[in-house]
C-alpha cells in the first residue's frame, strides 16, 4: 500500500483564504484547489492508494471544530487517514482523544510554528504521556529562523524522543525545514520517523544523501506536502535527487503502511 503521510486539505468555504496564507507565508504558489476531491485525484494519479490528511488548531477553541472535520472526512473516503489536532492550553485533552480514538482517528498533528507555542514547552509533556503507546504524531519541524529562537527544531524534537521513548513520532521534512544540518545532528539513525515532504525542493544533494543514506530506511515515509507540492512530482523529484530503483521507491512509498495496520 503507497501513502502519502503529508497532506493538507480544506473545507471549500475556507480553502482559497488558507492557500493564499500558505503562499504568503512559504513563497509557494500551491498546487490545485486544496480540496478534498482535487488531493485524491492526484493521489490517483501518483499511484498512491491512500493520504493522511493533517490540520492544526492555532487556539484551543479550534481544537473539537478541527477535529470534527477530521473525523467527517475520515468517515467519508476510505482512501482518507486522519490525523486529528490538539492545542497545549486545550484543558480536556484525554477526553478528545478518547472522543478521536473511539472515531478511528489514530493521530494527532503539532505544528508549533503556526499553532503558537514552543515544543519544549512543558504544558505539552501530559499530552506526550497519553500520546504514548497509543497514537501516532506528526511533527512539522523547522523554518526560517534559527533552532534557538524557532518554536520547533530538530533539538527540541530529540528531547521528546528521550524524555517519551514509547512515543511515535514523525518529524517532517526530513527532520526540519531548512534545518537539515541540525536533522543529521539530532534526529538522522534515531528511532523516530521522517517524512520527504516540503524538502526535496529545498536541500542540497550532500545533505540529501547524508540523510537519506543515513536514517533507517523503513522510517523514512514519503510525504508531498499537498497542496504546497502535487504528489506526482514529489514521486519523481524523490526518484530522480537520489537516483532509486523502483523497489527502492516502492520502500519510500510503503513505508508507512506500517503505522497504518489494517484491523484483522
Amino acid at each position: 500500500m503507497f501513502i502519502d503521510i503529508h497532506t493538507h486539505a480544506y473545507h471549500p468555504k475556507i480553502a482559497d483564504k488558507v492557500l493564499a496564507q500558505l503562499e504568503g507565508h512559504y513563497g509557494i504558489p500551491p498546487v490545485g484547489t486544496g480540496q478534498i476531491d482535487d488531493l485524491l485525484a492526484r493521489a490517483t494519479k501518483a499511484g498512491l492508494d491512500k493520504v493522511v490528511v493533517h490540520n492544526a488548531a492555532t487556539a484551543p477553541a479550534q481544537v473539537v471544530p478541527a477535529n470534527n472535520w477530521a473525523i467527517a472526512i475520515h468517515r467519508e473516503h476510505k482512501r482518507i487517514i486522519s490525523f486529528g489536532t490538539l492545542h497545549p492550553d486545550y484543558p480536556d485533552f484525554e477526553r478528545e482523544l478518547d472522543r478521536l480514538w473511539r472515531n478511528g482517528i489514530k493521530g494527532i498533528k503539532f505544528h508549533a510554528d503556526f499553532q503558537g507555542f514552543r515544543l519544549d514547552d512543558r504544558k505539552l509533556w501530559p499530552i506526550f504521556e497519553a500520546l504514548s503507546g497509543r497514537f501516532v504524531i506528526m511533527l512539522h519541524v523547522g523554518d526560517r529562523l534559527p533552532p534557538e529562537e524557532n518554536n520547533s527544531c530538530p533539538a527540541k524534537v530529540a528531547a521528546i524522543l528521550r524524555d517519551f521513548p514509547q512515543l511515535t513520532v514523525i518529524a517532517a521534512h526530513m527532520g526540519g525545514y531548512l534545518h537539515w544540518q541540525y536533522a543529521v545532528e539530532h534526529l538522522i539513525g534515531k528511532n523516530v520517523y521522517i517524512d520527504t515532504s516540503s524538502t526535496l525542493a529545498f536541500i542540497d544533494d550532500a545533505t540529501l544523501r547524508r540523510i537519506f543514506d543515513g536514517h533507517p530506511r523503513e522510517r523514512i515515509l514519503f510525504g508531498s506536502d499537498y497542496p504546497l507540492f502535487d504528489p506526482g512530482e514529489e514521486i519523481a523529484r524523490l526518484r530522480r535527487r537520489l537516483s532509486l530503483r523502483d523497489a527502492e521507491l516502492e520502500r519510500v512509498l510503503g513505508a508507512a503502511a506500517s503505522l497504518f495496520p489494517t484491523p484483522k
